[in-house]
């Protein structure tokens, strides 16, 4: 495998890329200081991969097996996971945790006004006091296979939200259930990652002839999720069962909220989009 891949984009953007890791990521502040965030970046991301791969046997175990890892990325991911009592990897959190790792790296390294990193769609932020930054939220896969922008949120530091994530059976990993996508705020991106996934899972039909499902393992031999069912194609439902649907989804996300786990979350599923609060102006 080629080693890690670094270059400038427009906008004052870095992108970094190693193997399956694809990072887009800029600082804001003195010139100086964004360059040196920048640099300390690169240099943090470059060993990243070959850390996560030395520890991937304990990081594809459930987290009722209680996974021992010692690098930290790893402990982030671990730690994302812990407070949930189903069944998750902390695979579950592997690119939140990759994300707030680098913006950890980059704060560190420069005092700067704001920054964000852009891991497959899950993002760390930082935004001193004072500062914003909008972020566009895209699920919904109504009217294709690419996304549509379903809205737009914006941040200030006060509101204590520094990590944003999206999961669902139209992004990168299976999903357990039905969802096109789920959009979760939190004080973390590994934190929001691994809960966009439960949540997820939760946008569920149980036994709907309309929903097709498969093992993990039999589409991935190296999936973390192995004999488990994953979404392999959803028919087009009616809008009773949408509702259902994302309400089982929404009853998870408002416990999580109301355990301090996450901010707010968005729920897509066949063009309709349910929210629990800051969001509220998401709509398909």
């Amino acid at each position: 495998m080629e080693g890690p891949r670094v270059q400038a984009l427009p906008g004052g953007r870095l992108h970094l890329q190693h193997g399956p890791i694809d990072v887009v990521l800029r600082a804001y502040g003195a010139e100086a200081a964004v360059a040196e965030a920048h640099r300390a970046a690169e240099r943090r991301f470059a060993p990243l991969l070959g850390e996560l791969a030395a520890e991937l046997g304990e990081l594809r175990k459930p987290m009722s097996a209680r996974p021992r890892v010692e690098g930290a990325v790893a402990r982030r991911m671990v730690a994302a996971c812990r407070p949930h009592r189903v069944f998750i990897t902390p695979m579950a959190a592997v690119a939140g945790a990759v994300a707030d790792e680098l913006i950890a790296a980059m704060r560190e390294a420069a005092p700067l006004d704001k920054a964000f990193v852009n891991d497959g769609g899950d993002i760390a932020l930082h935004l001193a006091e004072g500062e914003t930054l909008a972020v566009g939220v895209a699920g919904d896969f109504s009217r294709g296979p690419v996304p549509a922008l379903n809205g737009r949120v914006t941040l200030s530091h006060a509101d204590g939200i520094f990590g944003i994530a999206t999961s669902g059976r139209q992004g990168r990993s299976f999903s357990l259930g039905i969802a096109d996508s789920v959009t979760v705020l939190a004080r973390d991106a590994a934190g929001a990652d691994a809960a966009a996934t439960l949540i997820a899972n939760a946008v569920d039909l149980p036994g709907h002839p309309g929903i097709r499902r498969a093992p993990a393992i039999s589409l991935d031999p190296d999936s973390d999720l192995g004999e488990h069912l994953v979404t392999v194609a959803v028919a087009p439902l009616p809008s009773n069962a949408v509702a259902q649907a994302l309400a089982a989804g929404r009853a998870r996300a408002a416990a999580l909220r109301a355990a301090g786990l996450i901010r707010d979350a968005a729920l897509s599923l066949q063009g309709e989009t349910v929210t629990l609060g800051i969001l509220r102006e998401i709509r398909p």
